[in-house]
This record gives structure tokens, sequence and C-alpha cells, in this order.
């Protein structure tokens, strides 16, 4: 199993981020998260990347119990974990192939990253992760030249070119326009897929979720509202999940989802 947590509760300062939380996710899923502004989305993203330790309640990732481990040991554990930033931290000097390379700085040790910020050491297959997202052309471009929707695409291509075995997405998307939003999303449901991988990503876009997600978690309040098929996912249902939120409540299609009009906040 890839992910189970058992009663984790989370407090980011006076906030509860997550209460009794109880996930399990087999290896190989593809799983939406979805659910209103400040539900604990990010949170739960961040604590599965071992960003965030829980206040009580386990977790197992990949086997393992990230804070029993020592601190060495749970650093080799991140490695096999990729993060996706709804922002992707990217400084504006640098160049695209060094953030796409920084992916597999983890494995390979201080001395030899610190090479290839000096000198990439691995051109053709940084150009190639970010060909599958449009953006070979921008091998060599400062990140501070980019747009947020090119950032974000040069954020999931770093994610790719890591290879890792858990892959974690934050609002992958919020930044691109419909198409591109859509491409980027089939493309890493066909990368885990092909790969064997688990992916896990937020998403506000309910209708992204639906249509590119078998499994669907809604969160509410720190709590899991309902895990369930994408099929099984009701307008009655989002309806609740989204009641008083402060924005419209989304619709969802049955059993083949269309495009549903819901702000992107």
């Amino acid at each position: 199993m890839t992910v189970r947590l058992t009663g984790v509760g989370l407090r980011l300062g006076q906030v509860r981020a997550l209460d009794g939380i109880d996930l399990h996710i087999e290896a190989g899923e593809r799983v939406a998260v979805i659910g209103p502004s400040g539900a604990g989305k990010s949170s739960l993203l961040n604590l599965l990347a071992t960003a965030l330790q829980p206040d009580s309640g386990t977790v197992e990732l990949l086997g393992e119990a990230p804070w029993r481990l020592s601190g060495r040991a749970r650093q080799r554990l991140r490695t096999r974990i990729g993060l996706i930033h709804q922002a992707p931290p990217l400084p504006s000097r640098q160049r695209v192939v060094t953030a796409v390379l920084a992916g597999r700085l983890g494995r390979w040790g201080t001395l030899r990253g610190l090479a290839s910020l000096l000198h990439p050491r691995d051109v053709p297959g940084a150009r190639a992760a970010l060909a599958t997202l449009g953006l070979a052309d921008k091998l060599f471009a400062q990140c501070g030249q980019l747009s947020g929707g090119q950032l974000q695409r040069v954020g999931i291509a770093r994610v790719l070119y890591q290879q890792p075995e858990l892959l974690l997405a934050d609002e992958p998307v919020s930044a691109m326009d419909p198409v591109l939003a859509d491409h980027s999303l089939a493309l890493l449901n066909r990368h885990a897929v092909a790969n064997g991988l688990t992916l896990v990503a937020s998403l506000h876009a309910v209708e992204l979720a639906l249509a590119h997600f078998p499994r669907v978690i809604g969160v509410r309040d720190g709590r899991l509202a309902f895990d369930l098929l994408a099929a099984q996912v009701t307008p009655e249902r989002l309806d609740a999940l989204y009641a008083n939120a402060g924005i419209a409540s989304p619709q969802a299609a049955d059993a083949a989802p269309a495009p549903v009009q819901i702000p992107r906040c």
C-alpha cells in the first residue's frame, strides 16, 4: 500500500487543518482531492510529502513510517515522493534546465548536484521532460521570464524527471488555460499509468477531477466528506461539499462528466 493514514490530525497555529483522517491508497491508484478553499487539501498533500508532521494518528508512506525514521532515512524516503507545487519555488534567475534537473538532486548527492548546477549533466533528459509539456524551447530560459502557467509546467517536468513512486500535485494547473490544464492532467495520468505510479492531485476545478481521475475524495473542514468513484460523485454530494463555502456550488454530470462551471478560486 502506498498511503495509509489512520486517525491523522494536524493543527497549524490555531487552525485544525486536518481532523481524524483515515485514508488508504493502493499502489498505482489515481486520486483527485476536491473541496472548498481552506478545506485542508494542501495540508493533506503536504503531509503526504512529509513536509508537515501530524499531531496525532499514524502515517505510512511507501511502506515506511516517516516520523519513526532517522533524518537521513526520511530524506531517502522523500526522494521517492514527488510534489508539484501550485506556485513552484523556482528562483527567477535559475535556468529552466537547472530547475528540471533539480528533480534528482536527492539521489545524486551533494557534489554531483553542485556540479550539475554549474554544468547541467543531463540536458537531453531535461529537454525530453520539457518537450512533453511543450516547453522544449525554454530549456535555457530563466524562470523569471516565464508566465505562471509555464512555471507550473516546469514544475511538472521537474517531478516527471525525478521519477518518484508517489506523485503528489497541489493545484498543478491553476495558472493554465483550460486546454493546457486538460492536456497537462492527461499527461500526468498517462505517465502514472505507464510507470505504475500512485498519483494524488488536489484540484479546485471539479470538472477536471471527474474527467481525469477514477477516484475522487471530497474534503471539508479538515475531514473527509466522501471517498468515491468519479461516477458516484453526484450533484447532490457536490452541493453538500461546497454548501455555504462562499462560492457557487458546482454541478456534475452523472457517468461521463461534462465540463462544469465552477469558479477557479
